[in-house]
Formats: C-alpha cells, sequence, structure tokens
C-alpha cells in the first residue's frame, strides 16, 4: 500500500480520513500523556503509602517531612492539609481530607474525555465518510459504458474509511478503561493515605520514626516469622 494509494482513499472519502488521521493522533497524545502521569503517580505514591504505614503516629514534622518527599504527587496536597489543620478535631480533620480528595480527583482524569469522545465519534465520521465514498462508487452508472469492477472497486475503498473509525474506536476503548483503571488505583490510593493519616494523627500520641516499633512489620520480618 503506497502513500498514493492512502492519498487516493483519503480523497476519494471526501477528506474524511484525514480528519480519522488527526483523531488518531490526538488519541495517541492523550493515551501516552495520562499513561505516563499515571504510572509514575501510581508507582511513587505506592512507596509514599509504604512510608506512612511505618509509622505508628504523625506528628507536624513528620507530616511537613512527608509533604516534601510527595513533591508533585497529588498525596502531597493531602499531606499538606493534614499539616496545616491538624488542631481540628477528628472529624473536621476527615472532612477537610475528604474536600482535598475531591477537588484532586477530577484533575487524574483529564484529557481522558478527549479519549471517550474520540471512541463515539471516530465510528460515525468513518460510516460518513462511506457514504460519501458510495456516492462516488454508484456515479460511476451514470456513464455509459462502465465497467463493472469501477462499482465494486469504488464500494471497497469506500469501506476503508468505516473500517478505519472502528480501528480507532477499538483502540480508543482499550486505552480508555485501561487508564480509567489507574485514575481508579490513584484515588484509592489517596483514600488509603487519608485513613492511614487519620488513624496516626490521633492527639496525644508521639511520632515513632520508622524502625522504632509500633510500626508495620516489613514483608521480610512477616516472611520470617519475626
Amino acid at each position: 500500500m503506497t502513500v498514493a494509494y492512502l492519498i487516493h482513499l483519503a480523497n476519494y472519502s471526501d477528506g474524511v480520513l484525514y480528519a480519522l488521521a488527526v483523531l488518531l493522533l490526538v488519541a495517541l497524545a492523550v493515551m501516552l500523556d495520562r499513561f505516563w502521569f499515571l504510572r509514575r503517580t501510581i508507582l511513587r505514591g505506592g512507596r509514599l503509602v509504604a512510608e506512612v504505614g511505618a509509622y505508628a503516629a504523625l506528628g507536624l514534622p513528620e507530616l511537613a517531612d512527608l509533604r516534601d518527599k510527595a513533591g508533585a504527587l497529588p498525596e502531597a496536597a493531602l499531606l499538606a492539609t493534614a499539616h496545616d489543620h491538624m488542631d481540628l478535631k477528628f472529624d473536621a480533620l476527615e472532612s477537610r481530607l475528604d474536600e482535598t480528595i475531591m477537588l484532586i480527583a477530577p484533575r487524574l482524569d483529564g484529557g481522558l474525555w478527549v479519549l471517550d469522545t474520540v471512541v463515539t465519534l471516530s465510528p460515525l465520521l468513518g460510516l460518513f465518510g462511506t457514504i460519501l465514498g458510495m456516492f462516488h462508487a454508484f456515479s460511476v452508472l451514470a456513464v455509459p459504458g462502465h465497467a463493472p469492477t469501477a462499482v465494486t472497486g469504488g464500494v471497497a475503498n469506500a469501506l476503508v474509511a468505516t473500517a478505519s473509525g472502528i480501528f480507532i474506536a477499538m483502540l480508543g476503548l482499550v486505552a480508555f478503561n485501561a487508564l480509567s483503571n489507574r485514575v481508579r488505583l490513584v484515588i484509592h490510593q489517596l483514600d488509603t493515605l487519608k485513613t492511614m493519616v487519620m488513624n496516626r494523627c490521633t492527639p496525644g500520641t508521639t511520632a515513632l520514626r520508622p524502625g522504632a516499633g509500633g510500626g508495620i512489620p516489613s514483608l521480610h520480618a512477616v516472611a520470617a516469622g519475626e
């Protein structure tokens, strides 16, 4: 399949294949951006959750240190809220942390609406291109002495638009579901971190550093029966 033939197919669909190519590029850009962002967030967030779990209690210095380690992670805002409102009662602090998660959540799935739009639009656009191609294919019948293969060949060219639209939709659907699952994992990490912080930010407790006793045992210690 040569470039000239692809250009012929695009022109045969009255430019619809060009529009489908743009949709494919946009979808791929969103996939790569969101996949890289969410993968990094999940991996670094998981390490942060494990570090918080190693504390028996958390005070202002520990929360400030964890917040700085979080950097640009979504967990940083949660830890900052816990640090800034440490003096609140249990229920009030929990409400503040829930509010922070609600503010963070919409930013996690940014761009996924684009994939959702591509999944819906591309098959319809492909079908529209096929209909336009059919007009060209059957217009041959109006020419006296037309060759029968001209019609069948034109129909085959017209169906390329529908096939392209369906392919883009399938690719976008798989990516959308995979990325949505990763967003749910990040939100689960935030909920887990909120619960861990609430359990460790109790009044009258003394923050214990990891390894100082009272923390969650390591997997190696559990496996060794310690």
